[in-house]
């Protein structure tokens, strides 16, 4: 009989210590993932960063040429005085609706910066000046990290996303507080071609 209990308590003993082992290496992956979504969305903050930084010297310099154009460079200062206000935080990943918030500053932030080229285009002494020329380039190479990062973030977050709703992944998850994190979505411009016209 005390030989059967100690058996017993022995598997009793090696059935906690691997459950455990298991909890412990499913938490540690989900820490691993979680911080590399982290890492991958500071990245992201980073190259907007740099793109925010780039617009006042954008717009002093065409507004040296451009000074009837102020409706124009006034919307692209108000749309990065927007993306400036927003509170961004790591906490967003996990609400869809923040990170939409913060991708519709972008997308105004974009879309002004689009309209703004396309006055430049007026001027062809600003288009030939060395300044802009170099800031033109710096905020394309810009735009490209950013879209390189985005898609980075959203590899990491699916990534994470899909080693959470695993089973037993999904468990440990849901008992540590682990949430699924939110993707970068196409702006629904996006889905409209272009029609080019000559």
């Amino acid at each position: 009989m005390k030989k059967a209990l100690l058996i017993t308590l022995g598997v009793i003993v090696l059935i906690v210590f691997f459950g455990a082992l298991m909890f412990g290496g499913v938490y540690n992956n989900l820490v691993t993932k979680e911080e590399g979504v982290t890492s991958a969305w500071a990245q992201v903050e980073n190259v907007y960063q740099r793109r925010s930084d780039l617009v006042p010297n954008l717009v002093a310099t065409v507004k040296g040429y451009a000074a009837h154009e102020k409706e124009t460079l006034q919307n692209v200062v108000e749309a990065r005085a927007k993306v400036s206000k927003l509170n961004v935080a790591p906490e967003m990943l996990n609400n869809p609706a923040d990170l939409a918030k913060f991708q519709e500053a972008q997308t105004q932030l974009t879309s002004a910066l689009s309209r703004l080229m396309v006055v430049v285009e007026q001027y062809p002494d600003l288009k030939a000046s060395q300044n802009f020329l170099m800031l033109q380039t710096q905020l394309e190479g810009t735009e490209n990290r950013i879209t390189v990062e985005r898609r980075r973030f959203n590899e990491m977050a699916q990534d994470f996303n899909a080693f959470r709703r695993r089973f037993p992944n999904i468990v440990v998850a849901g008992i540590m507080g682990f949430k699924n994190k939110a993707y970068f979505q196409a702006d629904q411009d996006a889905k409209t071609a272009p029609q080019v016209k000559f």
